[in-house]
């Protein structure tokens, strides 16, 4: 019997079903089955075009195609074909061109999914009008526009059953209508879409709301008031969008439902309101990143005993920890890292993160982060009864004590404690080992009676020595080498004679380069630890001032993108700074090293990072830095290929309420700002021209101050130049050939990376943009590089 034959013979099913790993074209003579009322032939291997013959089903009501490898155009007369058809799934596929009208012409849909496609054109400002049925649309990642954005949301008020609606990853530029707000939709997600504007006061009309998401869009304006009335909302997703501005506004604690509520990466202000303890519904609560006020959470928030996430970081909160933080029994994920809290560890936090609540965390760490704030005081023994928890971290605080070394904690490494001011425990973490503790004895009346007279004579004894000591105290200490740097504040002192062996007499091997201000040898303490030293040249006045303005600096900065300073060694006739010695030198060597060679997503990498300790200096620290130098050549990387930012020297320490000053120190040319060079003035806004420079040269592998770079044609103008069509032209020759026939994949972020690179090098200080910002934007585009390659 032939295939035809056998297909017409079961010509009466209404069901088929074909289930991996079929491949080749779809069978054609499927379509002898014009009974057949449900097709399903998804996660499969099929290639090629729908085929003509599949449209003579007309009783097909279900049509799932999703996951194989079909490409071609959907067929222009399906929705005259298939009457009947009320779920059409051909998502992750290869189709390309126009939707074609007729689909929407099928009354009865209900379910219409073409996600991870290559559509383009246009969809019709009235697309879904006629679909009263429709309860599902997706069209992610696709290449889809609209023409009329009002009168497609006000078609879709139509769709009364739509509870999932979801254009992600299109190049629709829209802002929402107004008339948005008659929708009575289940959910609504139009995240990733590149929706524009304020969101309308009409939202809160559409009561029938569970979910609203518009993330990694550019949404700007302040929160809706209206916002109270969606009382059946569950999930509120605003994040990442970078112009969310005003405060949290209290109308949010009166939704009653809400359950997850996303606002990070955003410019809200203001302070934290107490309602927050109303919201006994919610599990899920996300507001980093933002720029919330110098202000203590809000005591409230530590009764919300279900609440499951909590991630308030990257803010100025300020204040103690209190003791109720150890209500919250349920919680999975803590996240209070990048703020100014300060006070002690609450030992009730052990009985933070319980079990019973594990299966609610969706297989994520378990995690606890209040690194990067002031803490003080000892870490509490009683969370090493956290079994549970996968991930802590200390670091960056003014902790001291011994850490623990039971339970969860023989699982955690150096990283979780590193850049704190005393601690001290297992080797393995990198700190001295703690003192043991003297026993103490009994003291005998007899034995006290016997040192009592020596004790008498010896204080007498004593007097006379510190009288005629104190005469040649002074002399003795200026003829005596300074055991380490009091500026820095460093609990630890390394001696010139120390470093002398650690470096080899400074051995000329050991030279790891030479700066305007002196040379850095790499050395190797007794213990083992490797270290960079920087020796100042005192031959100059300037020379020498560098090495208190770094010191003054660097003292009271801590950041995991700045270079730590260890200690220092000063006398008369001799300076240095003993550094943390970072294993895989200078993004210079990097980018200019036959031997080296960085990927897209590395370049990325560091530049965040870099954006990260300039967004500190500027903003993160009691007084503002200006770093004056900003270059490849002072960024270094560590072992991890985290950049730190080094070589203070000429950095500017700014007072209170200061936001420029003079200088008559010139810093490398080809990355100072036009006012720097012509007129001496320094601000943050140098730092950030500077950065500018830096992020194109990093993409280019040019140097502004290549050969190349004469007369009118700078760095800034070759890219200018090039920009939207010609990135190609201006990438780096080593990304070209790393990527091959992947290239386009980065084109589609260069453009957005050297835009921002040209904002930041306005040659007016005031229209350039502040590091908070440029962290933000590139975060967002290294979100959506790691998206596109989850797809």
């Amino acid at each position: 019997m032939s295939k035809r034959q056998s297909i017409e013979y079961h010509h009466n099913i209404s069901h088929c079903f074909l289930s991996y790993p079929f491949s080749g074209l779809i069978p054609a003579e499927i379509g002898y089955l014009n009974q057949l009322e449900i097709l399903i032939l998804s996660f499969n291997r099929f290639s090629g075009s729908i085929p003509s013959k599949l449209l003579n089903m007309s009783s097909l009501i279900s049509l799932y195609l999703e996951n194989n490898n079909l490409s071609g155009i959907i067929p222009t007369n399906m929705g005259y074909s298939l009457p009947n058809l009320q779920v059409l799934h051909l998502n992750d596929n290869s189709f390309v061109g126009n939707i074609p009208n007729t689909i929407f012409n099928s009354s009865k849909l209900i379910q219409f999914q073409l996600n991870n496609n290559a559509f383009n054109g246009t969809l019709p400002n009235n697309a879904f009008g006629n679909l009263r049925f429709l309860e599902r649309i997706l069209i992610v990642n696709n290449n889809l526009t609209i023409d009329d954005s009002l009168q497609f949301f006000t078609s879709l008020s139509n769709c009364r059953y739509l509870n999932y609606l979801e254009l992600s990853r299109n190049p629709i530029l829209s802002s929402l209508p107004k008339s948005i707000g008659n929708l009575t939709c289940n959910k609504f997600v139009a995240d990733s879409c590149g929706i524009v504007g304020n969101i309308p006061l009409e939202v809160g009309n559409m009561s029938e709301l569970i979910r609203f998401s518009l993330y990694v869009n550019n949404i700007n304006g302040p929160i809706p008031a209206t916002f109270k009335g969606l009382q059946k909302l569950q999930v509120l997703d605003l994040g990442y969008n970078n112009g969310l501005q005003g405060s949290f506004i209290e109308e949010l604690c009166q939704i009653e439902r809400l359950s997850e509520l996303y606002l990070d990466y955003n410019k809200l202000s203001g302070v934290l309101p107490t309602c927050l303890g109303n919201m006994t519904s919610l599990q899920k609560l996300y507001i980093g990143s933002n720029s919330l006020n110098s202000s203590s959470i809000p005591s409230s928030l530590w009764s919300l005993k279900d609440i499951l996430e909590v991630n308030l970081s990257s803010n100025a909160f300020i204040g103690n920890l209190p003791l109720e933080i150890g209500n919250l029994k349920a919680i999975v994920i803590l996240d209070l890292s990048r703020n100014h809290i300060s006070g002690n560890i609450p030992a009730t936090i052990g009985s933070v993160i319980t079990l019973q609540n594990l299966s609610l965390a969706h297989n994520k760490l378990i995690s606890l982060d209040l690194s990067q704030n002031m803490l003080t005081g000892v870490i509490p023994k009683s969370l090493q009864s956290l079994l549970y928890l996968q991930n802590i971290n200390f670091s960056y605080n003014r902790l001291q004590g011994e850490i623990p070394d039971g339970g969860i904690f023989k699982n955690f490494t150096a990283q979780s404690f590193m850049h704190n001011e005393a601690l001290c425990g297992n080797p393995r973490l990198q700190v001295p080992q703690c003192a043991k503790p003297v026993k103490k004895r009994t003291i005998s009346k007899k034995l006290l009676l016997k040192c009592l007279i020596p004790i008498v004579v010896s204080i007498f004894l004593l007097v006379v020595c510190v009288i005629l000591v104190k005469h040649n105290k002074k002399k003795k200490v200026e003829n005596t080498p300074e055991r380490g740097l009091s500026t820095l504040g460093a609990p630890r002192r390394i001696s010139y004679y120390e470093l002398v062996h650690a470096t080899d007499g400074f051995n000329e091997s050991n030279l790891l380069g030479k700066g305007g201000f002196g040379s850095v040898y790499q050395g190797k303490l007794p213990d083992g630890e490797m270290i960079a030293v920087k020796v100042i040249d005192l031959q100059s006045d300037v020379k020498s001032k560098s090495f208190d303005t770094e010191c003054n600096a660097m003292k009271n900065l801590r950041h995991r993108n700045l270079v730590k300073i260890i200690s220092g060694c000063s006398n008369l006739d001799f300076k240095a700074l003993v550094m943390e010695f970072m294993t895989n030198g200078s993004v210079d060597k990097w980018l200019y090293s036959n031997n080296h060679c960085l990927n897209f997503l590395q370049r990325l990498n560091i530049m965040i990072d870099v954006a990260s300790a300039l967004e500190y200096l500027h903003h993160g620290s009691s007084f503002s830095v200006v770093h004056c130098d900003l270059k490849p050549t002072n960024v270094l990387l560590d072992e991890n290929m985290v950049a730190r930012v080094s070589d203070f020297g000429i950095a500017k320490l700014m007072d209170e309420g200061q936001s420029k000053t003079h200088t008559q120190t010139l810093a490398t040319i080809g990355y100072l700002a036009p006012e720097y060079g012509s007129r001496g003035i320094v601000s943050v806004k140098g730092d950030v021209y500077s950065y500018g420079i830096m992020l194109m040269e990093i993409f280019t592998g040019k140097k502004p101050t290549d050969d190349m770079f004469v007369a009118e044609l700078s760095l800034k103008t070759w890219i200018s130049e090039s920009l939207p069509n010609s990135i190609m032209e201006v990438l780096d020759s080593n990304l070209v050939q790393q990527n091959g026939e992947q290239i386009d994949d980065i084109l589609t972020y260069m453009s957005s990376i050297f835009s921002l690179a040209m904002n930041c090098c306005e040659d007016s200080p005031e229209a350039r943009m502040n590091m908070a910002d440029v962290t933000s934007s590139l975060i967002k585009i290294k979100t959506s590089v790691l998206g596109a390659n989850r797809l």
